[in-house]
């Protein structure tokens, strides 16, 4: 009696699960793709959005519920985000960034991989500041990023 009770009452959470499942994932699911073609090089100025302090300009063109795509344009203090995972792809702009505790040469064409909780910046640039596309997974939450010294 026991053994059947112990089945029967997996099988009820299981299907429980399953037919919660069906309400509460699209309840988390953020999406917001639109097909398009994004003129990179010419997405200049206020085209990113507005300046921050440092210059540094971004424009976010593509979030789902895994990843974020954004465009960004100019350098960044050190910093670091606990929660999200980055991944930059370098467009334009040369020089030497922060990555993890060492600076390391970049260049137009280099991606650059930036796991959670590693301290980075985009620091001395030769000539242009950096302009980079910026996939981060899962989406940057509005209080994940850590400033650092």
């Amino acid at each position: 009696m026991n053994r059947t009770a112990a089945i029967l009452s997996i099988a009820a959470a299981f299907s429980a699960g399953c037919a919660v499942t069906q309400f509460v994932l699209p309840a988390f699911a953020v999406e917001n793709i639109a097909a398009q073609v994004i003129h990179v090089p010419e997405l200049t100025g206020d085209a990113l959005g507005p300046a921050s302090p440092t210059g540094f300009r971004s424009k976010t063109f593509m979030t789902a519920d895994g990843a974020t795509i954004s465009v960004q344009d100019g350098n960044v203090p050190k910093h670091m985000h606990p929660n999200t995972n980055e991944i930059q792809y370098i467009l334009e702009g040369s020089g030497t960034i922060w990555l993890g505790d060492k600076e390391v040469a970049v260049k137009a064409g280099d991606l650059v991989i930036i796991p959670k909780g590693t301290a980075h910046a985009g620091t001395k640039p030769d000539g242009r500041p950096f302009k980079s596309i910026a996939i981060k997974t899962p989406p940057q939450a509005p209080d994940d990023t850590k400033m650092l010294n």
